[in-house]
């Protein structure tokens, strides 16, 4: 039986830290050596796993990869321990600074690196579909609505921008639209439109896992890359 990836989880009481917990246990590949929260834990042993706090990072056991969603003044210290013990980065972490930005591609030139706005695999097919899109419409209007639950702040969304910035390397010159409403996971309408006829390209999450499973998909994939700085749809296959 291959040895399980050994897999650190920075970030572990927040929504997602949680979530990433409950669905790694779920597989045989993967073994979650420590979890790090960035208060002290309640406890330090939960379900077979050591949790440590933020201050405590030096201290955790050898990990192959870890999985950050945390807040940007937690991503300085986990980024600077990936690259001290030549381990993988999986990132989520959002509102980065251009400094940090910066630093993460440094890093890259030394150890695998992907940070994404949005995990979805089905996202990352979107996203290289609109870029095939937008290079084969040239001079096609472009523009791409985003719909979120009503406590989601930021506007357009990060993964909206992600899909526009794949627009922009078509060529296209994408325009935004917001709405915030219900309960809405999250749903990306990206529209193409012409003379008498119009393209659209959508997607739709039902459920916050699939941001889980495919962070958990990038990291298992990760592992065995080259250093550089990497795109989720890079690692689909």
């Amino acid at each position: 039986m291959t040895t399980p990836l050994r897999v650190l989880i920075h970030g572990a009481s927040g929504r997602m830290g949680q979530a990433l917990l409950r669905l790694a246990a779920e597989n045989e590949h993967l073994a979650v050596v420590a979890a790090v929260t960035r208060r002290s834990p309640a406890a330090r042993v939960v379900d077979g796993v050591a949790y440590f706090a933020a201050g405590e990072l030096a201290g955790v056991p050898a990990f192959d990869v870890a999985i950050d969603f945390s807040l940007p003044e937690g991503f300085d210290p986990i980024l600077a321990l990936c690259v001290e013990r030549n381990a993988a980065l999986v990132s989520g972490t959002t509102g980065l600074s251009e400094a940090q930005r910066s630093a993460l591609q440094a890093a890259s030139e030394g150890i695998a690196v992907v940070w994404a706005s949005n995990f979805s695999l089905g996202v990352a097919v979107l996203a290289e579909l609109v870029e095939r899109a937008a290079a084969a419409l040239q001079g096609w209007d472009c523009d791409i609505v985003e719909s979120h639950h009503v406590h989601k702040q930021d506007a357009p969304s990060g993964t909206a921008l992600t899909l526009g910035q794949g627009a922009e390397l078509g060529g296209a010159t994408p325009r935004y639209a917001s709405l915030r409403a219900g309960d809405i996971v999250g749903e990306h309408l990206v529209q193409f439109t012409g003379l008498g006829e119009r393209v659209e390209l959508t997607h739709r999450a039902t459920n916050r896992d699939i941001f889980v499973r495919g962070a958990l998909h990038a990291a298992q994939r990760l592992v065995a890359r080259k250093p550089g700085l990497y795109r989720v749809r890079d690692l689909l296959d």
